[in-house]
């Protein structure tokens, strides 16, 4: 096998004393890496100093500062140059001389924006006009570069006259004034209205020194917000606020002026200082309520439309800029608290009588439910006492129930007065809200529009037959609808319910019946009064052991009875008998004699 020559890159390289560290080098490694530190520039960290491009790819640009090891900068910092080439020379600031790769770590964006930097702050200093490229839009204005640095141009200061189409402002140069500069965050406002105020200033003060109050004006309508409108009075703009546009009721400026209108205005007032002008337009015209019919008067009918509503009533327009106020309660003859939209919308042409008129105040209230009569002025014919109607359920409360017999004509049923018979603990038990219920009149309350009504009246008063199927002491069988704390309630017969204490629900057996269960109950009371049932069950078993035990004692009693009395013929025989009869009869009556006291003890026993 042929021997493997050795190739090394200088020939006269000294292995052998490589190897054997025979010190081929004349001077210390410290010393010679000192000499080549020296032969390389300083570099400072936060410095900017200038380099050379030497190598460019798809993502990163090499740049040479004469330091050990060559900076690497992202490409994107140089998009704003895309005819950068290697040769080129650019400035570069020191991030860090060695990053944790080991790699000079440099930016050529910092070293950009701290030049530029000073560059803005001396515009600001010295008031200077810059150029400014505007980029594109943002929220509220446009972003403009600056010596590099990205500025803020609000877009209230593009130019003195609102902006309408801030897109026609992209991609283009224009001259700027610095403003502000935020030195902490480094955030830069400019602003290109500044340049062109100052020759509007003293054009202003020229025009503000000719106004008077009530002097009349012809201006453009430069921009309609709101709450208003801006006119151009020629180089000052006046103030036309909403409520001067027009004597009748305005939803938005839109409506009266449209934008570059030329209009004819009044000044009403303005301010030197702040360079306020009020200005208006209603003012040129005589006001409604002056033009208003003077015959007009309380009582009177007149038509209008709905220019406003609320929930307390609606303002209907009779003339322009002439209202009147329909309040809810002059709706409807019903008392029902409702709300004004359920009887009327914005735009609904309607008919109404002036209940109050006042010039002076220039107010006016009106009525519909004026145009129908009263519900309540013939009430004791239409509905007197006694008469049966139906009626719709409004609402409950605890002690009864309200409905509406028909518009404007409310009445309450009482809990009592619901049900003969079934005892009604709240009324939505018994009906629900919107449903019908059968009522007759039991008393008018003119004063207060109010009728005291009843449902029970329509039928007869049943507990009259219900005391004679359920005397007291009967005994019938129920079956237990509800179990309370203190009872139970029992169902005897189709709507008549009786009531068990807990006492004597308890069965024979010890248990307690549940809900459901049918059981013998016995009547211990009945309250016509009051209509109320009292029941035990515990009767019904309790009384039948009670008659058991009485006739037993009854059949033990006499049997005692005729053994004495069979005792007292004995003795009233012995007399008669003869010595022998009397040694028999002894015997006898002695054997009856302690038959007799037995009997006795065991009925003393059972008495006790």
């Amino acid at each position: 096998m042929e021997e493997m020559k050795q190739v090394v890159s200088n020939e006269n390289f000294d292995w052998n004393a490589f190897e054997q560290e025979l010190g081929i080098y004349d001077q210390p490694k410290e010393e010679i890496s000192a000499a080549y530190d020296k032969t390389l520039s300083n570099v400072n960290v936060g410095e900017v100093v200038e380099g050379t491009v030497t190598g460019i790819t798809k993502r990163e640009v090499l740049v040479n500062i004469g330091y050990k090891s060559e900076g690497v900068i992202s490409v994107a910092e140089f998009r704003y140059n895309p005819e950068l080439k290697i040769g080129d020379a650019v400035e570069v600031y020191v991030d860090s001389a060695e990053d944790k790769n080991g790699q000079l770590a440099l930016s050529h964006k910092k070293a950009r924006q701290l030049k530029s930097w000073d560059r803005v702050n001396e515009a600001l200093e010295k008031d200077e006009i810059i150029k400014g490229y505007i980029k594109c839009r943002t929220k509220g204005g446009m972003i403009v570069d600056v010596f590099g640095i990205e500025a803020f141009l609000p877009g209230s200061q593009i130019d003195v006259k609102p902006i309408r189409d801030y897109d026609v402002y992209v991609d283009t140069t224009m001259d700027f004034k610095v403003v502000k500069i935020n030195q902490e965050f480094r955030n830069v406002v400019v602003s290109h209205k500044a340049l062109i105020e100052a020759e509007l200033e003293a054009q202003k003060q020229v025009i503000m020194s000719k106004l008077e109050k009530g002097q009349i004006l012809e201006g453009t309508v430069k921009n309609i917000t709101s709450y208003g409108v801006f006119v151009d009075l020629g180089g000052v703009d006046g103030l036309i606020h909403i409520t001067d546009l027009s004597w009748g009721r305005v939803n938005h400026p839109e409506e009266v002026v449209a934008l570059d209108q030329k209009i004819q205005v009044v000044i009403l007032d303005f301010d030197d200082t702040k360079k306020r002008i009020a200005l208006g337009l209603k003012q040129l015209t005589a006001h409604p309520w002056e033009a208003l019919d003077q015959n007009l008067a309380v009582g009177d009918k007149v038509k209008g439309k709905v220019v406003v509503m609320a929930d307390y009533g609606a303002f209907v327009e009779i003339a322009a800029g002439v209202e009147g106020l329909i309040h809810v309660s002059e709706m409807s003859w019903s008392q029902h608290l409702r709300s004004a939209q359920e009887f009327m919308k914005v735009g609904d042409e309607v008919e109404a009588v002036v209940l109050t008129l006042d010039r002076a105040e220039r107010k006016m209230s009106l009525g519909i439910k004026q145009l129908s009569t009263d519900p309540w002025e013939n009430i004791e014919t239409r509905y007197p006492v006694g008469a049966k109607c139906t009626a719709k359920v409004r609402n409950f409360t605890n002690f009864g129930v309200f409905v509406e017999i028909e518009e404007g004509i409310d009445g309450l049923i009482h809990i009592s007065d619901l049900s003969w018979t079934k005892k009604v603990k709240h009324p939505g038990e018994f009906t629900q809200v919107g449903a019908d219920i059968e009522v007759v009149v039991l008393e008018i309350d003119k004063e207060n529009r109010r009728l005291s009504l009843g449902h029970k009246q329509l039928e007869e008063n049943p507990w009259a037959a219900i005391e004679a199927q359920f005397p007291v002491d009967s005994v019938a069988e129920g079956t237990i609808s509800e179990i309370t704390e203190k009872g139970a309630v029992v169902t005897l017969a189709e709507n008549v319910e009786g009531f068990c204490p807990s006492r004597q629900l308890t069965k024979e057996d010890g248990t307690t019946p549940k809900a459901g269960e049918k059981l013998a109950f016995k009547v211990i009371e009945f309250s016509k009064a009051t209509k109320r049932i009292t029941l035990s069950h515990v009767r019904t078993y309790e009384d039948a052991k009670r008659a058991e035990i009485a006739a037993e004692k009854a059949e033990k009693r006499a049997a005692a009875d005729a053994t004495k009395s069979t005792v007292k013929k004995i003795n009233a025989s012995v007399e008669k008998t003869t010595l022998g009869d009397i040694a028999g009869l002894a015997a006898l009556k002695s054997a009856m004699e302690a038959e007799a006291k037995k009997a006795k003890k065991a009925e003393k026993k059972d008495e006790e």
